[in-house]
């Protein structure tokens, strides 16, 4: 199985190139788009800005590719933290900014509500809202990382997993080929190595 993990100059490559090396598989970190068309699965992750992050992925051309081989093709992605927010209609992180539009919806900032710190950082749950092939031999009990301070509404068409930070977000999705976490599998350690395999192997 080839898997590429997109390179938009925001990602967290390394440590998901390391997570895919523990599970057996091999990644190649890429934005070229026969490398991107040639692989079985895609991985977008992504550590910072949405607006950056979109600039980026229009100056390496990727948006165009990327349309045609997740909405055409339907190769199936996971995006990870940033690129799983990337994901949505738009984001109102430092304005307003459309994002890749796969999946309803729009990116909003988390609530500072007294005793929550903003940004959102370290373990918390995941309540499963829905089964999904993510979750197999993966225990109900399991805690996973996150570090966001934006995050999607809880929205029932998509969401299979969500967490609570001030308000419900949506903590993992998946529309047909496309999956999302907002939280870092790569870094949740067997949990994460566990969900991400079963990306790998079952998607």
């Amino acid at each position: 199985m080839s898997v590429a993990i997109i390179d938009y100059g925001l990602g967290n490559v390394t440590s998901v190139l390391g997570a895919l090396e523990k599970l057996g598989f091999e990644g190649v970190v890429t934005d070229r788009p026969d490398a991107l068309a040639y692989a079985d699965k895609l991985i977008l992750p992504g550590v910072g800005a949405f607006g950056d992050g979109m600039v980026n992925l229009h100056k390496r051309g990727l948006v165009e590719i990327l349309n045609d081989l997740v909405m055409v093709r339907k190769k199936p992605i996971l995006g990870i933290c940033l690129g799983f927010q990337l994901l949505a209609e738009a984001s109102e992180e430092f304005g307003l900014h459309q994002g890749l539009g796969w999946v309803k919806g729009r990116v909003t900032r988390l609530p500072s509500d007294p005793g929550l710190r903003v940004p959102h950082v370290g373990w918390n749950e995941l309540e499963r809202t829905a089964d999904n092939l993510l979750y197999r031999d993966l225990p109900a009990d399991s805690l996973f990382y996150y570090v966001h301070s934006f995050a999607m509404p809880a929205d029932p068409a998509f969401t299979i997993g969500t967490c609570t930070y001030g308000r419900h977000f949506t903590a993992a999705l998946q529309q047909e080929n496309v999956f999302g976490t907002q939280f870092h599998p790569e870094k949740s350690q067997q949990a994460g190595l566990t969900l991400l395999g079963n990306f790998l192997k079952y998607a």
